[in-house]
């Protein structure tokens, strides 16, 4: 049986894997991605989408739908020293001519859901402001989607936007709390992706030694080449962080997921130095309700089989058949 999924991204480079990674799986019917302000400037992240169902010969089936400009109440600083000004690289600016669905991002959630309750797995890759307007249309969403998988947070691990926070429940935490406030969520943090969810540099070889003959390995080769003047993804680099390609695979094949745990989590709105920092009750110390499913582990080899299966052979289910 596949899975309808809808992926809410601010598509940047590492969004381009995750979306991929569901759309050519066979455990997967993507529904639509809409789109919500996050990596880069809004316009480019809608056009990288279009360009990456392109690239899967899935633009005519699956619709793009353009979301929140901004987030909920604060202003936020676009990724681009992580993705490029355009957010796929230094050099690739596609410009597709695909026209974007026309209903608002958000109220396509909620509709969704209520047509075809309990069938629905949302996966989250960009800051939450979709998600929580989703909610202020649809209260009941919670109970009508089957889950709600999102990469975000940092779990007892320093962040990777401030000492305090990752970067997509710092770009908008009012929505990032109300999420976690309401909803059972699926959560892949930032400290998982430092354990689990990397392409290291025999992976990476195996798919730039595939960039002539398969157009994903070539892709994957124009928008993760290293940039000398960004500190860490130099020529000595040993490996490339795949935090949303995580989350899609968590939905997708959640026989990956070694140990989880629920506990109650929450985000600190507030602007300042611990602005989106992620506040996670492993001790169960408080009398707040543990419904958030903290992903503590994953088998991080067979991670990384996945994606260089869907990079290099087109076929990211090769692996679990």
């Amino acid at each position: 049986m596949t899975d309808r999924v809808i992926i809410d991204t601010d598509t940047a480079t590492d969004d381009t894997l995750g979306i991929l990674l569901a759309v050519l799986s066979d455990r997967a019917d993507v529904e639509a991605l809409t789109i919500g302000a996050g990596n880069v400037d809004f316009d480019r992240q809608v056009e990288n989408a279009k360009y990456t169902l392109q690239l899967a010969d899935a633009a005519e089936e699956i619709p793009v739908y353009e979301g929140a400009r901004t987030p909920l109440v604060k202003d936020h600083d676009h990724a681009t020293d992580v993705h490029g000004e355009g957010g796929l690289g230094p050099d690739l600016v596609p410009d597709t001519d695909v026209p974007s669905a026309e209903e608002f991002a958000p109220a396509f959630i909620a509709d969704a859901a209520r047509e075809h309750p309990g069938e629905i797995t949302l996966v989250c890759l960009a800051p939450l402001t979709n998600l929580a307007l989703a909610l202020q249309r649809e209260p009941d969403l919670g109970d009508l989607l089957a889950d709600v998988v999102v990469m975000g947070g940092n779990v007892h691990t320093p962040g990777n936007i401030t000492p305090a926070a990752e970067f997509n429940f710092w770009a908008d935490p009012d929505a990032a709390k109300i999420v976690l406030g309401e909803l059972d969520v699926t959560l892949v943090d930032w400290g998982l992706t430092l354990r689990d969810g990397t392409l290291d540099g025999a992976a990476e070889e195996q798919i730039l030694d595939a960039a002539e003959d398969s157009r994903f390995a070539a892709f994957y080769e124009t928008v993760f080449q290293s940039d000398p003047d960004a500190e860490g993804t130099g020529p000595d680099r040993k490996e490339t962080l795949q935090p949303d390609a995580l989350a899609a695979a968590v939905a997708i094949a959640p026989e990956l997921v070694e140990e989880r745990g629920s506990y109650a989590v929450d985000v600190d709105e507030r602007e300042g130095l611990t602005r989106g920092y992620t506040v996670v009750d492993t001790n169960g110390v408080t009398d707040r309700q543990a419904h958030t499913d903290v992903i503590e582990s994953v088998d991080a080899n067979s991670f990384r089989q996945l994606l260089v299966d869907m990079l290099v052979a087109d076929d990211p289910g090769r692996s679990f058949r």
